[in-house]
């Protein structure tokens, strides 16, 4: 009894860690961010993050770890929804809500993909496969729409078009280019959506 209550307390306070180096990454990169930072952020003692992670690249794998985490509870609850253009708008709504973040920072995975691709280190790889599972979701909607032969490329075409108005968004700070263009990708939805009903 006493064992799973240390072991609990030691996975969320692990947990804690790992949500905490997701968020301070995305605010400060990875180059700048201490091991001290992400303590503070997750409210651990500097020194209790060396029992859970032994250096930065744990930490760093663990956030990549925790977007993986928060990307399946997403589509998970996008999966809830009755017709595959309403999980496509809502994952939109989710993005266009998060604009003033994203003005400031820049979108959480991207920015992070971006960072890991000039090192040679292999935490690359663990990043874009988180950004593959969404792809591949997105891929899944669009078959559900009826698009069989061209759903990997409007899947990516959306996917670009997110990770390009989340660039543009940061450069200039301005929230309002990613609510434009998530209205503009709705439409796009719907269209597709009329295109594949029967008539």
């Amino acid at each position: 009894m006493t064992h799973s209550k240390t072991s609990g307390k030691a996975a969320s306070k692990r947990e804690r860690l790992a949500n905490a180096a997701a968020q301070v990454l995305h605010e400060q990169g990875v180059a700048t961010t201490t091991l001290a930072d992400i303590a503070r952020a997750a409210d651990v003692p500097v020194g209790n993050v060396y029992y859970y992670f032994k250096t930065k690249d744990q930490l760093v794998e663990a956030a990549i770890d925790a977007h993986a985490r928060s990307l399946r509870q997403l589509i998970s609850a996008l999966d809830a929804l009755p017709a595959p253009q309403d999980r496509l708008k809502a994952l939109l709504g989710g993005w266009v809500e998060q604009r003033e973040v994203t003005a400031r920072y820049g979108c959480p995975t991207g920015t992070l993909a971006s960072e890991l691709d000039k090192r040679a280190d292999g935490l690359d790889a663990n990043v874009a496969e988180v950004m593959r599972v969404l792809l591949d979701w997105a891929e899944r909607q669009f078959r559900a729409m009826g698009r069989a032969d061209d759903a990997r490329e409007l899947a990516v075409a959306l996917i670009a078009a997110y990770q390009g108005i989340s660039l543009l968004t940061n450069t200039f700070r301005d929230p309002e280019l990613m609510a434009s263009e998530g209205r503009r990708l709705e439409r796009w939805i719907d269209s597709l959506a009329s295109a594949a009903s029967p008539a």
